[in-house]
């Protein structure tokens, strides 16, 4: 009797990857089947390790594939999504979310030095010191639901989009220490003028020379939410996700919409407020995204409260395009300065 052969992991992605939509987003995340290993997500791991070993940090971060980016407190490890593990994937990603986050090398490096530094504040438990509570804070401070952001501190740095770093103390000793981290960052001399984030650099700069070759606390390596243990299918991933990042507020934009476009507006050859809207939502969305780091997603939905509001409100304006189009963008970035929401959901991880 001939035994029928195991397919292997690699024939199993090649028959999903070929799936209508509809249904590749009823498959289960554990089916997926892909793998870090031979990618270039493993590729980046080995180059931010090394990076570590080039400033004597004794400390090797290990990897694995789930839905998100995260890092567990627990063990020195780094969780990567799954849809930057296959071309497919990141596609689908990129018409749920309008964005594919860590999807070219250059962003993969910069989250894993932002997560290199949670992993090595926790396994060498920086975070007990004094010198890092005066300057960081405190790291078991609860983490916020949203938090304003002041794009003109200069007592944070900026690695990543959003004034991340403004989030909470872990989120900005992460950032700090990524940014201390990049190679050929010239931090002196970009933060000179800073002197409050200067000086976080600096601790950093003087911390890491202490435990130069030192060995960290003994934490176990294992993989939190691995990608072969998650049951739901990808719609229902998708669905929660975008649900996380839409806006939820219909009426939010009532009184400013009102501004720009005056209801005693009744020309008739005066264009829709809502067609305008529509008509430039691409452009505006990709300006206050570049300005504020905030996700294409929320202010797609943001955009769809507009014109749907606008329609409501029956507004017109008669006046040109392009200063609609720039007063829209202003707004959409103060508020997106204002009012940005922590990606956390794990109390007990540091994301």
């Amino acid at each position: 009797m001939i035994k029928a052969r195991k397919k292997s992991g690699r024939a199993e992605t090649a028959r999903w990857a070929d799936l209508p939509e509809e249904d590749l987003l009823e498959l289960p995340l554990k089916n997926l089947k892909v793998r870090l290993e031979g990618t270039w997500l493993a590729d980046c791991l080995r180059d931010v390790n090394a990076e570590l070993k080039a400033r004597g940090i004794a400390l090797k971060v290990h990897g694995w594939l789930s839905d998100e980016w995260f890092s567990p407190t627990e063990t020195p490890g780094v969780a990567f999504p799954f849809y930057l593990a296959h071309p497919r994937l990141k596609r689908l990603e990129r018409k749920m979310m309008l964005e594919v986050e860590g999807g070219t090398r250059r962003e993969c490096m910069q989250l894993l030095r932002h997560e290199a530094g949670h992993v090595v504040e926790y396994a060498f438990a920086l975070h007990k010191k004094k010198r890092f509570q005066r300057l960081f804070g405190r790291a078991n401070d609860r983490y916020p639901d949203r938090y304003r952001a002041d794009p003109n501190s200069k007592a944070h740095v900026q690695h990543l989009r959003r004034w991340y770093a403004q989030c909470h103390p872990d989120e900005d000793f992460a950032e700090t220490f990524a940014v201390w981290l990049t190679p050929r960052s010239g931090w002196k001399k970009r933060y000179a003028q800073w002197p409050k984030a200067l000086e976080k650099l600096e601790y950093i700069d003087e911390l890491m020379a202490e435990l130069s070759g030192q060995k960290p606390l003994p934490q176990k390596r294992f993989e939190v939410d691995a990608l072969p243990k998650l049951k739901g299918t990808l719609r229902e991933h998708y669905e929660a996700k975008r649900k996380r990042y839409a806006v939820e507020a219909p009426h939010v934009f009532d009184r400013e919409l009102r501004k720009m476009f005056p209801e005693d507006v009744r020309k008739p050859n005066a264009a829709h407020a809502s067609s305008i809207i529509r008509k430039n939502r691409a452009t505006i969305i990709r300006a206050v995204a570049k300005r504020t780091g905030e996700f294409p997603l929320a202010l797609d939905a943001a955009i769809d409260d507009m014109i749907t509001r606008s329609k409501a409100l029956k507004l017109r304006s008669p006046r040109a395009e392009t200063t609609v189009r720039a007063e829209i963008t202003a707004m959409l970035s103060s508020k997106a300065i204002h009012t940005h929401y922590s990606t956390t959901r794990r109390h007990w991880f540091a994301v």
